[in-house]
């Protein structure tokens, strides 16, 4: 096992499928199996969910609603995100807590660290919800955040492609992967492996990120193993190409 304490960032538009939004029971299925076979390797995972397949806040902020009442709502959608998660995580066997930054005590246990930390020795699964509490900060921050509070060994950013590529792989069939990036490295070419908060408090945390495709059955446990295909961003000299 290459990590032992691991916080896993997805999308909310993970969970959709393919629904226009809302959420999809086949993906909650997939994602809860995923998580599951990530614990039995004997690693502690939490993770970060987005609110993006129910409301995004930057969106209706554009189209003339105040931008904190905004951000505050698409909080709220990722609490409905992290509530679907645990309950098919826990229909599947995994004892799960979720934890809101913003308090909702009828459903989800405020966000304590300790407790949080204590949750995972315990091998719960911990879903981190409503973002940092406040507005203006994204979902990729609040992962970071919480990362570097429980003391995690990686930040996992899960999309739907195996890695971060010298080009979009989807449009230029000559683009390569990076097997691994420097943190400068990613800056110089402005490749926006995560939001610039999330992006800077890993750098200065020296917190590496990997991004890697976890809509692949059984990838996310390889990467977690060390085997699987991703790109790992952290403090190296020079980059290398897969």
């Amino acid at each position: 096992m290459l990590y032992r304490r691991i916080i896993l960032k997805m999308s909310g538009e993970a969970l959709k499928g393919n629904l226009d939004s809302g959420i999809a029971p086949e993906e909650l299925i997939h994602y809860a199996t995923e998580v599951r076979q990530v614990l039995e390797t004997g690693a502690q995972l939490a993770l970060v969910i987005g609110g993006g397949n129910i409301i995004r806040g930057a969106e209706i902020a554009e189209k003339g609603m105040d931008r904190a009442n905004a951000d505050y709502m698409g909080m709220l959608g990722t609490v409905i995100n992290a509530l679907a998660l645990q309950d098919v995580l826990e229909q599947s066997g995994v004892y799960t807590r979720v934890m809101s930054a913003i308090h909702m005590e009828e459903v989800a246990e405020p966000y304590i660290r300790r407790r949080a930390i204590r949750h995972l020795e315990k091998g719960r699964v911990v879903i981190f919800a409503a973002g940092t509490g406040n507005p203006y900060f994204s979902t990729d921050t609040a992962g970071a955040l919480r990362a570097c509070e429980i003391g995690a060994d990686v930040f996992i950013k899960g999309t739907r492609v195996d890695g971060i590529y010298t080009a979009d792989p989807e449009k230029d069939s000559a683009a390569r992967r990076y097997s691994e990036l420097s943190f400068q490295e990613a800056i110089e070419k402005n490749l926006q492996v995560l939001d610039g908060p999330a992006f800077v408090m890993c750098r200065d945390n020296n917190l590496p990120i990997v991004v890697a495709d976890v809509t692949t059955p059984g990838r996310l446990v390889e990467v977690v193993q060390g085997h699987g295909i991703c790109t790992t961003v952290r403090n190296v000299e020079r980059s290398s190409m897969a």
